[in-house]
């Protein structure tokens, strides 16, 4: 246990550092609610803030909710939509700010390698952007490993993330919008919670941004709630 709980340090350490020599330095806050609400439907919501700084230079607020439906245990469809406050630097120093809203669908395929979750998440997303008015179709690809670090016969509490996502934007001359990839740690507070500290570096066409990930979430299952 001292020695995992001496990696989350050591990664925090790297995470800090790397982020000082970075051309982009950016902070990346995250709560995530996971809720079974029936057998068959679990309700996610998403709340989640960036900086170019460490709190105060805003660069970009999310709100998030959308159902999943699970077809059979490996394979959930779902959809939803997204708010967005964007908030960059012109060439000028100064900031534009600008508001988009998403619809989503999206499928998720489960499977496992031995004792490692993997996930490939697909999802398209509408995007309504103002200032100006724009309206762009995203595609999404994502796989997600989550990597328990304790032994088979114990209780998991620490585990690792490794994620890679492509996106690409549909009807432009250059489709290319960015790939982002995730390193990081999480551990489990409790049955329902977790935190999570990460480094997220994410390449487009123009720029690498690069980001400490400090996150946090919770797992509940509703059904117990409406049956009392």
């Amino acid at each position: 246990m001292r020695k995992l709980n001496l990696t989350f340090l050591l990664l925090l350490s790297f995470c800090v550092n790397a982020q000082q020599d970075a051309v982009n330095y950016n902070m990346w806050y995250q709560y995530l609610l996971n809720a079974k609400v029936s057998d068959k439907m679990t309700l996610t919501t998403l709340a989640q803030y960036r900086s170019f700084d460490l709190l105060l230079d805003s660069r970009l607020f999310v709100a998030v909710g959308y159902l999943d439906y699970s077809i059979n245990n490996k394979v959930t469809v779902g959809a939803g939509g997204m708010f967005l406050n964007l908030e960059s630097y012109g060439r000028n120093g100064q900031k534009r700010e600008r508001t988009e809203r998403r619809a989503l669908q999206q499928i998720n395929l489960n499977d496992r390698i031995g004792r490692t979750t993997l996930t490939h998440r697909f999802r398209v997303e509408e995007r309504f952007l103002n200032n100006p008015n724009t309206f762009i179709v995203r595609l999404r690809y994502l796989a997600s490993f989550k990597i328990p670090l304790n032994k088979s016969n114990q209780q998991q509490v620490n585990y690792a993330i490794v994620k890679n996502e492509i996106r690409m934007s549909a009807r432009r001359e250059r489709p290319f919008d960015s790939n982002r990839v995730t390193v990081g740690l999480g551990y489990n507070v409790s049955k329902h919670s977790a935190v999570e500290v990460a480094l997220i570096s994410q390449m487009s066409e123009f720029r690498t941004s690069n980001y400490l990930h400090l996150g946090f979430r919770n797992s509940f299952d509703w059904r117990k709630k409406k049956a009392e």
